[in-house]
């Protein structure tokens, strides 16, 4: 449980920063037209607890049974790597006009988000719990 909470808190932190001020502009200049005016809350809760398990069992509980974040950390940017391109990919391939940058700019954040967390969180369960 204590890998599943430094997880959610990571992540959250994490990826709130690159919401509200990297990527707010960047989707909606190449997404706008598909955006909905307001975020469905209940599904990005129900995507960030899923996701958070995710993390947690396939990266950051090996991270600290193997004692180390670099573990964890490389396991979680695969596993970034993976979920985002499948939902990238998948909407490459079946969506019109899906921008190509947007699939660039998501795999490659999916990596460095899932690696740092996975990351940060191994660390975190191995240092203070």
């Amino acid at each position: 449980m204590t890998e599943f909470l430094a997880t959610v808190g990571v992540f959250i932190v994490i990826d709130g920063v690159w919401l509200g001020l990297v990527a707010r502009t960047f989707y909606r200049r190449h997404l706008g037209y598909l955006m909905a005016e307001k975020p469905n809350w209940a599904a990005a809760g129900v995507f960030y607890l899923l996701y958070a398990i995710g993390l947690t069992v396939f990266a950051v509980i090996p991270g600290t049974d193997a004692a180390s974040a670099l573990e964890g950390l490389w396991r979680g940017a695969l596993f970034g790597l993976v979920a985002y391109a499948t939902y990238d990919l998948t909407n490459q391939a079946t969506v019109r006009d899906w921008p190509a940058i947007v699939t660039g700019v998501d795999l490659a954040w999916g990596t460095i988000l899932s690696a740092s967390v996975a990351g940060i969180a191994t660390y975190a369960v191995m240092t203070f719990f």
